[in-house]
């Protein structure tokens, strides 16, 4: 079961994907990303054939799928990848210009934490390019501590301690100036491996 509550903003609205035919608008809103949020989101460009399996993955391996929605069109979509072995369940981020400086990654990131704490979920890991300033300061206020190594920026979200009142205030002002939330993440890497992998094999 996930959260089924709609959350709407001035021009679209936020809700989780919860039907199976509309898991592939993730990869719609991936494949429309232009080149520098491409290269952003998967720390480097990627052919439309991997973005392509990359989704098809994410709708089989039970990743949560919170979209921003405008005319029936996903713009924005934040993802929380189920933990593998013994790591942390994972978040990535991705809006597209259209949809920038209206406050969407605050709402899909309030929405997102509302799923993983549903989920039952302690902590969550978070990793943003060492230039995606955007990310790292909206990941700090809800919580990350964030270090640099190699140059991503890492750190993880003690949804226990999550400042409930600092969540509230975020819920009452959802449309604040905002900027381009694109992340690229560990689950990325493993899903290029098996792929990839796959495929030579």
């Amino acid at each position: 079961m996930v959260l089924e509550e709609t959350v709407r903003t001035a021009s679209g609205y936020v809700r989780t994907l919860i039907q199976q035919e509309e898991l592939p608008l993730l990869g719609d809103h991936l494949l429309r990303l232009d080149a520098a949020s491409r290269h952003d989101r998967f720390n480097g460009f990627l052919d439309d054939s991997f973005i392509e399996r990359y989704a098809a993955r994410c709708a089989e391996d039970g990743t949560v799928i919170v979209a921003y929605i405008v005319d029936g069109v996903v713009r924005g979509a934040a993802e929380l990848h189920p933990p593998e072995d013994d790591s942390l369940p994972e978040v990535a981020f991705s809006v597209e210009a259209s949809a920038r400086r209206q406050g969407v990654g605050t709402v899909l990131f309030r929405r997102l934490i509302a799923e993983a704490r549903w989920k039952g979920y302690k902590q969550l890991r978070i990793t943003t390019g060492a230039e995606n300033h955007a990310m790292r300061a909206l990941a700090r206020k809800f919580g990350a501590h964030l270090a640099f190594r190699h140059g991503e920026s890492t750190g993880t979200i003690d949804l226990a301690k999550t400042p409930e009142a600092e969540l509230a205030d975020l819920a009452a002002s959802p449309f604040t100036a905002g900027r381009a939330l694109l992340s690229f993440n560990s689950t990325c890497w493993k899903l290029i491996s098996s792929m990839y992998g796959n495929r030579a094999a």
